[in-house]
């Protein structure tokens, strides 16, 4: 069986397509996938450029990255990193 395609937000540039990573609450890095196009327009906005990818596709092309792993279907976004109190 093969494996099912993400909706994964990415950035437009003059040459080519990057993937679009994100923050978690703790400021941690990660990559993001929605499983519907309508569920990544709903918290990113219907502008938002995306591609097919499946998870092992963009696991590998986020392999060599600092990242902590993939976040599915987010509920939301932040404008800051989460800043703990000391």
């Amino acid at each position: 069986m093969s494996e099912p395609r993400l909706c994964v937000p990415v950035k437009t540039g003059p040459c080519a397509l990057t993937l679009r990573l994100f923050r978690t609450v703790s400021g941690k890095r990660t990559a993001v996938a929605f499983t519907s196009p309508l569920k990544l327009a709903r918290v990113l906005g219907p502008q938002q450029p995306w591609v097919l990818l499946t998870a092992p596709a963009l696991r590998a092309m986020t392999a060599e990255l600092d990242i902590i792993g993939i976040v599915t279907d987010p509920a939301g976004t932040m404008n800051a990193p989460y800043r703990q109190a000391s």
